[in-house]
């Protein structure tokens, strides 16, 4: 079973962490490698969800422009007299 993403705010809290950890004075280069590398992670999942984001926004924009155009009228027959 596919692990599901974590929600962006998650992550958003994780790079937090992550950069309170690699600002303490106690982490190693070998640490503060390991977390750049989580970070980088992190950072390409959330702006996966914010590409994802801006699609259904611009699919729900699409939907409300059509709906809201005016209709043609309908096109009216000469009439013969």
């Amino acid at each position: 079973m596919k692990k599901q993403p974590a929600p962006l705010e998650d992550n958003l809290q994780a790079l937090e962490t992550i950069l309170a950890k690699m600002s303490g004075e106690e982490t190693t280069l070998a640490e503060s490698i390991a977390l750049y590398a989580d970070a980088a992670r992190l950072i390409e999942s959330a702006n996966r969800m914010l590409d994802d984001a801006r699609l259904k926004i611009a699919e729900i924009d699409q939907v409300l422009a059509a709906q809201c155009e005016p209709e043609e009228p309908a096109a009216e027959e000469p009439t013969h007299d």
